[in-house]
Protein backbone atom coordinates (compact mmCIF):
# COMPACT_ATOMS: atom_id res chain seq x y z
CA UNK A 1 0.00 0.00 0.00
CA UNK A 2 1.32 3.53 -1.05
CA UNK A 3 1.17 6.81 0.92
CA UNK A 4 0.11 10.02 -0.74
CA UNK A 5 0.19 12.87 1.16
CA UNK A 6 -2.06 15.83 -0.28
CA UNK A 7 -0.84 19.58 0.11
CA UNK A 8 -3.69 21.66 -0.27
CA UNK A 9 -2.18 25.21 1.04
CA UNK A 10 0.84 27.21 0.42
CA UNK A 11 1.82 26.58 4.33
CA UNK A 12 1.78 23.03 3.42
CA UNK A 13 5.11 22.96 1.06
CA UNK A 14 6.73 23.63 4.30
CA UNK A 15 6.37 20.00 5.77
CA UNK A 16 7.67 18.28 2.20
CA UNK A 17 11.28 17.99 3.89
CA UNK A 18 9.49 16.18 6.86
CA UNK A 19 7.44 13.99 4.65
CA UNK A 20 10.73 12.53 2.70
CA UNK A 21 11.13 9.73 4.97
CA UNK A 22 6.91 8.86 4.73
CA UNK A 23 5.41 9.53 1.29
CA UNK A 24 5.45 7.50 -1.43
CA UNK A 25 3.47 10.13 -4.05
CA UNK A 26 3.13 13.61 -2.86
CA UNK A 27 0.12 15.72 -4.06
CA UNK A 28 -0.25 19.10 -5.47
CA UNK A 29 -3.94 19.35 -4.45
CA UNK A 30 -5.99 21.11 -6.63
CA UNK A 31 -6.76 24.39 -4.84
CA UNK A 32 -2.60 24.82 -4.40
CA UNK A 33 -2.33 24.37 -7.83
CA UNK A 34 -4.68 26.63 -8.66
CA UNK A 35 -2.52 29.13 -6.17
CA UNK A 36 0.70 28.40 -7.10
CA UNK A 37 0.50 27.18 -10.06
CA UNK A 38 3.44 24.86 -12.09
CA UNK A 39 5.95 26.12 -9.23
CA UNK A 40 3.97 24.20 -6.53
CA UNK A 41 5.26 21.07 -8.76
CA UNK A 42 8.78 21.66 -9.47
CA UNK A 43 9.44 22.91 -5.24
CA UNK A 44 8.12 19.44 -4.32
CA UNK A 45 10.28 18.15 -7.05
CA UNK A 46 13.28 20.31 -5.89
CA UNK A 47 12.71 19.19 -2.01
CA UNK A 48 11.98 15.68 -2.19
CA UNK A 49 13.65 14.84 -5.61
CA UNK A 50 13.33 11.19 -4.55
CA UNK A 51 9.35 11.46 -4.05
CA UNK A 52 6.93 10.84 -6.85
CA UNK A 53 4.48 14.14 -7.33
CA UNK A 54 0.80 14.12 -8.44
CA UNK A 55 -0.47 16.86 -9.95
CA UNK A 56 -4.42 16.85 -9.13
CA UNK A 57 -5.79 18.73 -12.11
CA UNK A 58 -9.04 17.44 -12.14
CA UNK A 59 -8.69 17.74 -15.63
CA UNK A 60 -12.18 17.57 -17.77
CA UNK A 61 -10.84 19.21 -20.95
CA UNK A 62 -7.95 20.90 -23.26
CA UNK A 63 -6.60 17.02 -21.83
CA UNK A 64 -3.20 17.50 -24.39
CA UNK A 65 -2.26 20.99 -22.85
CA UNK A 66 -2.69 20.40 -19.09
CA UNK A 67 -0.63 17.02 -19.38
CA UNK A 68 2.08 18.62 -21.30
CA UNK A 69 2.15 21.45 -18.59
CA UNK A 70 2.30 19.36 -15.07
CA UNK A 71 3.79 16.08 -16.87
CA UNK A 72 6.57 18.89 -18.50
CA UNK A 73 7.07 20.49 -15.01
CA UNK A 74 8.19 17.59 -13.07
CA UNK A 75 5.22 15.40 -12.15
CA UNK A 76 4.64 11.34 -12.25
CA UNK A 77 0.82 11.26 -12.24
CA UNK A 78 -2.18 13.58 -13.05
CA UNK A 79 -5.63 13.41 -12.77
CA UNK A 80 -8.43 13.56 -15.12
CA UNK A 81 -12.38 13.52 -14.22
CA UNK A 82 -13.74 10.20 -15.30
CA UNK A 83 -16.44 12.01 -16.22
CA UNK A 84 -14.57 14.21 -19.64
CA UNK A 85 -14.90 12.64 -22.51
CA UNK A 86 -13.12 9.45 -24.04
CA UNK A 87 -11.27 12.56 -26.35
CA UNK A 88 -9.87 14.16 -23.39
CA UNK A 89 -9.23 10.68 -21.58
CA UNK A 90 -7.21 9.76 -24.94
CA UNK A 91 -5.60 13.10 -25.04
CA UNK A 92 -4.29 12.63 -21.71
CA UNK A 93 -3.27 9.03 -21.93
CA UNK A 94 -0.92 9.82 -25.20
CA UNK A 95 0.63 12.84 -23.33
CA UNK A 96 0.96 10.50 -20.22
CA UNK A 97 2.34 7.68 -22.19
CA UNK A 98 5.13 9.97 -24.12
CA UNK A 99 6.27 10.90 -20.73
CA UNK A 100 6.57 7.48 -18.96
CA UNK A 101 3.56 9.36 -16.31
CA UNK A 102 0.20 7.74 -15.20
CA UNK A 103 -3.11 8.97 -15.20
CA UNK A 104 -5.29 8.72 -12.58
CA UNK A 105 -9.46 8.86 -12.68
CA UNK A 106 -10.96 10.37 -10.39
CA UNK A 107 -14.35 9.89 -9.74
CA UNK A 108 -15.52 12.47 -7.55
CA UNK A 109 -18.11 13.52 -9.94
CA UNK A 110 -20.15 9.88 -9.20
CA UNK A 111 -19.46 9.64 -5.44
CA UNK A 112 -22.32 8.85 -3.83
CA UNK A 113 -23.64 6.95 -6.87
CA UNK A 114 -24.04 2.62 -6.78
CA UNK A 115 -21.93 2.83 -9.61
CA UNK A 116 -18.85 4.90 -10.14
CA UNK A 117 -18.00 3.88 -13.57
CA UNK A 118 -19.98 2.80 -16.59
CA UNK A 119 -19.99 -0.79 -16.80
CA UNK A 120 -18.41 -0.80 -20.37
CA UNK A 121 -15.63 2.10 -19.32
CA UNK A 122 -12.62 1.62 -20.50
CA UNK A 123 -9.16 4.14 -20.29
CA UNK A 124 -5.96 3.97 -22.14
CA UNK A 125 -3.04 1.88 -21.31
CA UNK A 126 -1.05 4.66 -19.44
CA UNK A 127 -4.11 5.48 -16.91
CA UNK A 128 -3.05 3.62 -13.97
CA UNK A 129 -5.78 3.81 -11.17
CA UNK A 130 -9.00 4.72 -10.11
CA UNK A 131 -9.51 7.16 -8.02
CA UNK A 132 -12.50 6.29 -5.18
CA UNK A 133 -12.98 10.10 -4.05
CA UNK A 134 -15.45 11.37 -0.60
CA UNK A 135 -15.82 15.18 -1.58
CA UNK A 136 -14.35 17.72 1.08
CA UNK A 137 -17.22 20.18 0.77
CA UNK A 138 -19.80 17.06 1.42
CA UNK A 139 -17.97 16.03 4.16
CA UNK A 140 -17.74 19.54 5.54
CA UNK A 141 -21.16 19.87 5.69
CA UNK A 142 -21.91 16.94 7.76
CA UNK A 143 -21.65 13.87 5.59
CA UNK A 144 -20.38 10.72 7.29
CA UNK A 145 -20.87 8.05 4.75
CA UNK A 146 -18.05 5.43 4.49
CA UNK A 147 -19.55 4.41 1.03
CA UNK A 148 -15.98 5.33 -0.88
CA UNK A 149 -14.25 3.07 1.56
CA UNK A 150 -16.79 0.07 0.72
CA UNK A 151 -16.72 0.88 -2.91
CA UNK A 152 -12.71 0.02 -2.93
CA UNK A 153 -13.93 -3.85 -3.31
CA UNK A 154 -16.41 -2.94 -6.53
CA UNK A 155 -13.66 -1.56 -8.50
CA UNK A 156 -11.26 -4.28 -7.64
CA UNK A 157 -13.31 -6.93 -8.45
CA UNK A 158 -13.55 -4.95 -12.06
CA UNK A 159 -9.70 -5.21 -12.22
CA UNK A 160 -9.06 -1.67 -11.54
CA UNK A 161 -5.92 -0.33 -9.09
CA UNK A 162 -7.37 1.81 -6.61
CA UNK A 163 -6.51 5.17 -5.19
CA UNK A 164 -8.45 6.02 -2.06
CA UNK A 165 -9.27 9.64 -0.78
CA UNK A 166 -11.39 11.75 1.83
CA UNK A 167 -11.57 11.96 4.80
CA UNK A 168 -9.26 9.33 5.92
CA UNK A 169 -6.75 9.67 9.01
CA UNK A 170 -5.84 7.48 12.12
CA UNK A 171 -9.93 6.81 12.89
CA UNK A 172 -10.40 5.37 9.95
CA UNK A 173 -6.99 3.64 8.97
CA UNK A 174 -8.86 0.64 10.01
CA UNK A 175 -11.25 0.29 7.77
CA UNK A 176 -9.20 1.24 4.96
CA UNK A 177 -6.64 -1.24 5.18
CA UNK A 178 -9.44 -3.65 5.32
CA UNK A 179 -10.50 -3.16 1.72
CA UNK A 180 -6.73 -2.73 0.43
CA UNK A 181 -6.57 -0.07 -1.92
CA UNK A 182 -3.50 0.14 -3.76
CA UNK A 183 -3.02 3.75 -3.11
CA UNK A 184 -3.92 5.41 0.52
CA UNK A 185 -4.29 9.55 -0.15
CA UNK A 186 -3.90 11.72 3.58
CA UNK A 187 -4.27 15.31 3.66
CA UNK A 188 -5.43 17.09 6.57
CA UNK A 189 -5.61 14.29 9.28
CA UNK A 190 -1.32 14.88 8.72
CA UNK A 191 -0.88 18.34 7.41
CA UNK A 192 -3.26 19.95 9.79
CA UNK A 193 -2.11 18.11 12.82
CA UNK A 194 -0.11 19.57 15.68
CA UNK A 195 2.40 16.71 14.45
CA UNK A 196 2.49 15.67 10.79
CA UNK A 197 5.91 13.88 10.92
CA UNK A 198 4.90 11.82 13.49
CA UNK A 199 1.26 10.97 12.26
CA UNK A 200 2.91 10.80 9.03
CA UNK A 201 4.89 8.02 10.50
CA UNK A 202 2.18 6.43 12.66
CA UNK A 203 0.18 6.03 9.56
CA UNK A 204 3.07 4.87 7.18
CA UNK A 205 4.47 2.16 10.08
CA UNK A 206 0.76 0.32 9.88
CA UNK A 207 0.51 0.00 6.23
CA UNK A 208 0.73 -3.38 5.11
CA UNK A 209 3.23 -4.09 2.41
CA UNK A 210 4.55 -0.46 2.04
CA UNK A 211 6.07 0.74 -0.74
CA UNK A 212 3.58 -1.79 -3.00
CA UNK A 213 0.97 -0.74 -5.29
CA UNK A 214 2.52 0.76 -8.32
CA UNK A 215 1.00 0.56 -11.66
CA UNK A 216 4.29 -1.87 -12.65
CA UNK A 217 3.56 -4.83 -9.70
CA UNK A 218 0.63 -5.58 -11.10
CA UNK A 219 0.73 -8.74 -11.82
Amino acid sequence: MLLQVAFDKPEHLALLPQMKEFADIIEIGTPLLKRLGLSAITTARELCPEVMVLADTKTVDAGRFEADMVFGAGAAFMTVLSCASSATHEAVGKCAAAFGATVVVDTITEAGKAELLPVNAVFPESFGYIAVHSPTDARLAGNTSTSHIDAVRKMHDRGFLVSLAGGIGPDTLQAVIAVEPEILVVGSAITESASPKEVARWIRDRLPNPGRGWPWDRR
